[in-house]
C-alpha cells in the first residue's frame, strides 16, 4: 500500500513568494539609494530616445494623488492595501501560480514605496518616458512591480475563466 504524498508545509508554499517579495524590495531600495546619491534633482538625464532618468519625489500616492495628506494616513493606507492583497493571495487556490506571482510583486512594490514614505516622508521616483511634447508620470521600480503584478493577476483570471469554459464545454 503506497502512502499519500506529503502535503507541502505552509512555509514551503509561501517561501517562493517571500523570496520574490524580499528580492523586489531589496532591488527597489538599492536602486532608489543609487538614484538619491547619484542623480541630480529635477534634471533630465537622457538614456535613450524617449527614456530618461529624472529624480523627483512623490509626496502623495500613485500619480501624486492625495498629495498633502499627512504621512501617517498615507502609511496607514498603504499598510491596509498590503493587508488586503495578502488576504486576496490567501484566498487564491495554490495552483494559480501566475496570480501568486502577481500578488508577490504588488506586495513587494507596495512595501518598497512604504519604506520610502516611512524613511524619507516621500517616494523616490526616477523613470521618465517622454517626447518633446508629452511625458508620462515619473515612476519607479516599485510602481512597475505593482503594475506588472496587477497585470499578472488579470492574466491569471482570464486563463482560469477560459480553462473553466473549456472544461464545461
Amino acid at each position: 500500500m503506497s502512502e499519500p504524498a506529503p502535503k507541502a508545509s505552509a512555509l514551503s508554499r509561501i517561501a517562493p513568494m517571500l523570496t520574490l517579495i524580499t528580492v523586489s524590495v531589496a532591488l527597489d531600495q538599492i536602486i532608489k539609494w543609487l538614484v538619491e546619491t547619484r542623480l541630480p534633482f529635477h534634471e533630465i538625464v537622457p538614456v535613450i530616445p524617449m527614456f530618461a532618468l529624472y529624480r523627483t519625489w512623490n509626496e502623495g500616492i500613485a500619480f501624486s494623488l492625495l498629495k498633502g495628506m499627512p504621512d501617517t494616513w498615507l502609511l496607514a493606507l498603504t499598510g491596509l492595501v498590503v493587508v488586503f492583497v495578502l488576504y486576496l493571495w490567501r484566498r487564491t487556490p495554490p495552483g494559480r501560480g501566475i496570480a501568486h506571482l502577481g500578488y508577490a510583486l504588488i506586495i513587494g512594490g507596495a512595501l518598497g514605496n512604504l519604506i520610502d514614505r516611512a524613511v524619507y516622508g516621500h517616494v523616490v521616483d526616477y523613470i521618465l518616458f517622454h517626447t518633446e511634447s508629452w511625458s508620462f508620470a515619473v515612476f519607479n521600480l516599485a510602481d512597475s512591480f505593482i503594475s506588472i503584478g496587477a497585470g499578472l493577476i488579470v492574466l491569471d483570471e482570464l486563463i482560469a475563466t477560459l480553462h473553466d469554459r473549456k472544461r464545461r464545454d
